[in-house]
């Protein structure tokens, strides 16, 4: 077996790399064996156990895994990336470099950029940058109104069309009743995803952080468990009225699990997701007014963030994603009720979620699930999988690497991390999307990879 011959980093069209000495991991099919992979150009072409078990033909470029693991990419179906408007936070090239540094390889884009992407043209236009100037896969998100006003609908089908992939107001709950269950009614009939961030905006008012104790002492407007409870609890009522898919999009409590637990007994079509940050870490990161854990939904108690690690343990949230907004020293640099909510997320989302398996708490095909085949099934996208004839995107991670984040290493355009000096475990080695490498990790990682 030839392991001298190396993949270059962008093969030519058709060209077969086999990848040697893995670990393979595939959650579609429930795959955890050591083998290889054969990639034919943009495709995977076969995987196994035995595959090139008496040695590798000529004509085919190796690479040799190490006996890291090999997984599909990982697919973030929540992210801002600044672009358009806000290219001094953040831009597709910038946020490309940083996916494909923490294994993601397709990235859902939020809508709430300036202008809003709500209309054909700007769907257009978010997809054909994302070619232009992405290493990983950028795709758009559309609003579901006009403007994010939460008032007059945008058209989910002629958006669809352009390369809308799900519709939403991104950080802005749709608060009208009849707006909502008209929206869930159109995206029904449209075959479409409607993801809402849970959050009823009258009780939020004002909010900067979860309510309780540590906002009080601190002199903060507090953001209550309840007001994600109620705005969960009453569009569930009106999916079970409509029909059709919905998908709320990062819950952080308790309560809210038991709601969705419900939910899904009773048969809705409901999915949920969470960010690291909210199972990472709770209220306490806010110390002394520390903006970088200043998040929508916020950090809340010490249960709740234990819970929502259940939650994922037990499949009742669906998807992990990365919530990565980007936000500049001058957004965040405020006396933190006037800072901007948000932190960045790609290049830790993985190492987080390892500390649940290495924790205990579940086993990497469970967590892998909730960031690959499980939010390619909720999009309905080819990727996600190993399979033979699915888009080559490949992630291969070394699950016990340790490394200390380092924000001012970390490749987003905005370093605003509340990791930053936090020790973490599992790294990305390489990233592969459609058969080409977009990042290949350094010998030696010392902070930010």
């Amino acid at each position: 077996m030839n392991q001298a011959r190396k993949s270059p980093a962008r093969p030519a069209q058709g060209e077969k790399v086999a990848y040697l000495n893995a670990r393979l991991l595939d959650p579609a099919s429930g795959l955890d064996t050591a083998g290889a992979l054969l990639t034919d150009g943009a495709i995977i072409a076969d995987r196994g156990p035995d595959l090139f078990a008496h040695g590798v033909p000529e004509g085919i470029a190796v690479v040799d895994c190490g006996g890291n693991c090999l997984c599909p990419g990982l697919i973030d179906m929540h992210a801002w990336l600044g672009e358009p408007g806000e290219e001094h936070k953040e831009t597709m090239a910038t946020a490309s470099d940083a996916a494909a540094a923490g294994g993601i390889t397709t990235v859902v884009a939020m809508p709430d950029t300036e202008p809003v992407i709500d209309d054909v043209a700007l769907v257009e236009y978010v997809a054909r940058r994302g070619r232009d100037s992405a290493h990983v896969r950028i795709l758009p998100a559309a609003a579901a109104t006009k403007g994010l006003s939460g008032r007059e609908m945008t058209e989910f089908a002629l958006l669809k069309e352009a390369g809308a992939v799900a519709f939403t107001d991104g950080s802005s709950p749709i608060s009208d009743a009849l707006v909502m269950r008209r929206a869930l009614s159109y995206a029904r009939a449209c075959e479409a995803l409607l993801v809402q961030h849970c959050e009823e905006p009258r009780l939020a008012h004002n909010g900067v952080m979860n309510e309780g104790e540590i906002a009080t002492r601190l002199g903060l407007a507090g953001i209550p468990a309840l007001a994600e409870v109620m705005q969960l609890e009453r569009d569930l009522r009106l999916l079970e009225l409509t029909g059709g898919r919905l998908h709320a999009a990062h819950l952080s409590c308790a309560a809210s699990v038991e709601v969705l637990r419900q939910a899904k007994k009773r048969g809705l079509q409901i999915t949920a997701g969470v960010a690291p940050h909210n199972f990472a870490l709770n209220e306490t990161a806010v110390g002394e007014y520390r903006t970088f854990a200043k998040t929508r939904p916020p950090l809340r108690e010490e249960d709740d963030r234990a819970a929502m690690v259940q939650a994922i343990a037990d499949g009742i949230i669906d998807v992990i994603s990365s919530a990565h907004c980007p936000q500049d020293q001058e957004s965040k640099r405020r006396p933190f009720a006037s800072a901007e909510f948000g932190i960045i997320g790609f290049e830790t989302m993985l190492p987080l979620a390892l500390e649940i398996h290495h924790n205990g708490h579940a086993d990497l095909l469970t967590l892998l699930r909730c960031m690959t085949v499980r939010p390619a099934e909720i999009l309905r996208l080819p990727q996600g999988r190993l399979l033979p004839g699915a888009p080559a995107d490949i992630l291969i991670f070394d699950p016990d690497l340790p490394w200390i984040v380092d924000e001012a290493k970390l490749r987003s355009k905005s370093k605003n991390s509340p990791f930053d000096r936090r020790p973490l475990q599992g790294h990305a080695v390489r990233t592969v999307v459609g058969g080409r490498t977009v990042f290949q990790r350094r010998r030696e990682v010392r902070g930010g990879g």
